[in-house]
């Protein structure tokens, strides 16, 4: 039974290695793919708009023949001429709605290589560690006020011989200490876990730039 529960467990074990390798590497993959897909998207859209630069040209002369052609009374000309233009402006619009589809593609293929480096999640972590730093010094600037108040009136209390009001000051002075503690304890993970995080995004932004620049 124990040999079997060794097996098992050493199944389990090489498995989970396995799968964290193949979740690696998939993941490099996809990184590799999302940039040559950026990549190939704006060829398309230089492409593209070589292609615009082009059709406008080409609308410009056509234009420019059908005035010297009405101008001279050719019809046929003119008619040859209103034909291209006609053409000009459908190779213009396909053009332009060319370079539209390429431009969503080229966000959809940037957003794909946030999301599979972790970035954008990365600096939400990080606003939200900011928040809850603001937060706790929010906090601890609040219990200092409130300390700061219960000392005071402990010393008043105290001057007037006032024991049962100097008993509560007392208490209220040590229960504002432990917020204070507290609040205090707070901020230094909410920052250890600030650092961390940061650490994260550099790690993952280094790992983008490879990318690139394999």
């Amino acid at each position: 039974m124990s040999t079997l529960k060794t097996l098992v467990t050493a199944g389990m074990v090489a498995g989970g290695m396995v799968l964290a390798l193949n979740v690696g590497a998939a993941s490099a993959q996809d990184v590799k793919r999302d940039v040559q897909d950026i990549r190939e998207d704006r060829q398309d859209i230089r492409k593209d708009a070589r292609d615009i630069r082009e059709d406008r040209r080409d609308l410009r002369q056509d234009r420019r023949e059908l005035y010297q052609d009405r101008k001279a009374g050719d019809k046929d000309a003119v008619a040859k001429d209103l034909q291209d233009i006609r053409q000009d402006r459908r190779d213009l619009r396909k053009d332009v709605r060319d370079v539209q589809q390429d431009r969503r593609d080229l966000r959809q293929d940037r957003r794909e290589l946030r999301t599979d480096r972790d970035v954008a999640e990365d600096r939400r972590d990080i606003r939200g560690d900011r928040q809850d730093i603001r937060k706790d010094t929010q906090d601890i600037r609040q219990d200092r006020r409130d300390l700061g108040q219960d000392r005071r009136q402990l010393y008043q209390d105290r001057k007037a011989g006032d024991k049962d009001a100097v008993k509560a000051d007392l208490k209220d002075v040590k229960e504002e200490r432990k917020d204070l503690k507290a609040d205090q304890k707070d901020r230094r993970q909410d920052t250890r876990d600030l650092r961390r995080d940061r650490r994260d995004l550099r790690r993952d932004v280094n790992q983008t730039r490879e990318a690139y620049r394999k």
